[in-house]
C-alpha cells in the first residue's frame, strides 16, 4: 500500500469521531444535497478532506449501506445511491467488521467502470472509537493497481524471455568453442566454427543493443526534445543500412513516395524504426522480389510505408507482432537471425513521437507495415490544419 493509502487510512482511524458526527447530523437532519455538507466546522472539514483524495473512499454502515463516498469512488461507479455494488466489496467490509483489518485485490467488473476491467487494492478498516460500539462502521480505500500488476507482469515476462533469448546464443558459443578444441588439428573446421562463433557473436551483440534501445525508449532515459527531421534523410539511410542485406538475399530495394515531408523528432530513433521495418521485410521475402518503401502526407501525419511480398502473417498472429520477443514463425529464428525486439522497438518509437504503427498481412501476398509520425508546419511546429497538408498516394509496386 502506498504512502497515500497509508495516510488515508490514518486520518480515518484518527478522525473516527469527525465520521461520527457526520452519521449522526445525517441521522438527524437527512441527506444533504451534492456539495453541501451539514455539521459542524470539524465534520464539513472532514468531508471536504476526503472528497479531495485521489484513492476512492467509501464507508459503509453495519447494515451494508455507504454513508460515505468520495467522488473518486462514485466515478468509479461502484457507488448507486447508498448501495455498494461490487459483492466482493462488501464481503471484504463485513469480514473487517468482524475480524478487524482486511487488505485484498477486487477486479471491478469493465461494465461498471466504463473503461475496461480494474484490479484495485482495497483495505478495509473497521471504525472505532469510544462513541461507537462495536459493530461500528467499515471504512474501505481503494487503489487503483491495474497498471502496476500489468508493469509487474511485463516485468516478469520480459526477464524470462530475455534469459531464454540469451541461452541460445552464450550456449552456442560454449559448443562452437569446446568444437574449435576438439578440432584443433583440421584448419578447415576451426575456420568453419570460428565463422559461427563470429554469427552468434552479431546475434548476442544485437539482442543486448536492442534490448538497451527498448529499455530506453520505454522510459528509462527522457525522450530529447523533437525537432524538423527530414524523411527523406530518415528514408535514405534506414535503406543504406539494409541494403547489403537485402542484395545477399537478391533482393532490390525500391524508394519512392512523396519528398520533403518533415517530421517532428529524433533522427536517430526513425531512423532505427525504418531500419527495423526494412530488416524484417527483407528476413520474410523469399526469391527475387521487391521490397518498397516510401512516404506520403496524411491528415497531420507523414505515412512511412514498408511493402513485401514474403510469406505474409497469419491473421492469428497480427495483433501480436509487435510484442517483445514474439516470432511467427519460431523455428524460422536462426535462419534470420532476428531477435524478436524489432518491431516492438518501432512500436516504441511511434508511441514516444504521437504517431502508430500498424500492419496489412496476407499470407503468401507479403506485408505492409505503416510507420505514421505527426507532420512539422513552418517553424518546426506541428501541422494545425489537416487540410493544408498535399494528399499524394504513394506509389508502391509489388511484383
Amino acid at each position: 500500500m502506498s504512502p497515500l493509502v497509508a495516510l488515508v487510512v490514518g486520518l480515518l482511524l484518527g478522525g473516527v469521531v469527525v465520521a461520527t458526527v457526520i452519521i449522526r447530523f445525517r441521522s438527524m437532519f437527512g441527506e444533504a444535497p451534492d456539495g453541501v455538507v451539514a455539521g459542524p466546522p470539524e465534520a464539513a472539514l472532514a468531508r471536504r478532506l476526503v472528497d479531495l483524495m485521489d484513492p476512492a473512499i467509501v464507508v459503509v454502515g453495519v447494515d451494508d449501506a455507504v454513508i460515505l463516498a468520495n467522488p473518486a469512488a462514485r466515478a468509479l461507479g461502484i457507488v448507486r445511491g447508498t448501495r455498494l455494488l461490487v459483492p466482493d466489496l462488501l464481503a471484504l467490509a463485513r469480514a473487517s467488521r468482524t475480524g478487524g483489518s482486511r487488505r485484498g485485490d477486487i477486479r471491478l467488473p469493465g461494465d461498471l467502470v466504463g473503461a475496461g476491467p480494474r484490479l484495485v487494492g482495497v483495505h478495509a478498516v473497521r471504525l472505532e472509537s469510544g462513541t461507537v460500539r462495536p459493530p461500528g462502521p467499515v471504512a474501505l480505500v481503494l487503489q487503483d493497481i491495474t497498471e502496476a500488476r500489468r508493469v509487474e507482469a511485463v516485468r516478469r515476462d520480459f526477464v524470462a524471455n530475455v534469459g531464454h533469448e540469451l541461452k541460445t546464443p552464450v550456449g552456442a558459443l560454449t559448443l562452437l568453442a569446446e568444437a574449435i578444441e576438439g578440432a584443433a588439428d583440421d584448419p578447415e573446421a576451426v575456420q568453419r566454427f570460428a565463422g559461427r562463433i563470429a554469427v552468434e557473436a552479431d546475434r548476442l551483440a544485437r539482442l543486448v543493443r536492442e534490448l538497451i534501445d527498448l529499455s530506453r525508449l520505454q522510459g528509462g532515459e527522457p525522450l530529447p526534445e523533437l525537432v524538423p527531421v527530414e524523411v527523406d534523410r530518415v528514408l535514405g539511410e534506414a535503406v543504406d543500412r539494409t541494403r547489403t542485406a537485402a542484395r545477399a538475399k537478391q533482393l532490390e530495394i525500391v524508394l519512392g513516395g512523396q519528398h520533403g515531408l518533415v517530421v517532428r523528432g529524433v533522427e536517430s530513433q526513425l531512423v532505427t524504426a525504418v531500419t527495423n521495418l526494412l530488416a524484417n521485410a527483407v528476413a520474410y521475402s523469399t526469391g527475387s522480389s521487391r521490397v518498397a518503401v516510401g512516404a506520403r502526407a496524411r491528415s497531420g501525419f507523414a505515412e512511412i510505408a514498408v511493402t513485401d511480398s514474403g510469406i505474409g502473417i497469419p491473421r492469428a498472429d497480427r495483433h501480436r507482432v509487435f510484442e517483445r520477443f514474439y516470432r511467427v514463425d519460431q523455428s524460422r529464428a536462426s535462419s534470420t537471425g532476428g531477435t524478436g525486439l524489432g518491431l516492438a522497438i518501432v512500436k516504441h518509437v511511434a508511441s514516444n513521437h504521437g504517431g502508430s504503427v500498424a500492419v496489412w498481412s496476407e499470407e503468401g501476398l507479403g506485408s505492409t507495415f505503416t510507420l505514421r509520425i505527426p507532420l512539422a508546419g513552418t517553424g518546426g511546429q506541428p501541422v494545425a490544419d489537416p487540410s493544408a497538408v498535399p494528399q499524394e498516394k504513394v506509389e508502391i509496386e509489388r511484383s
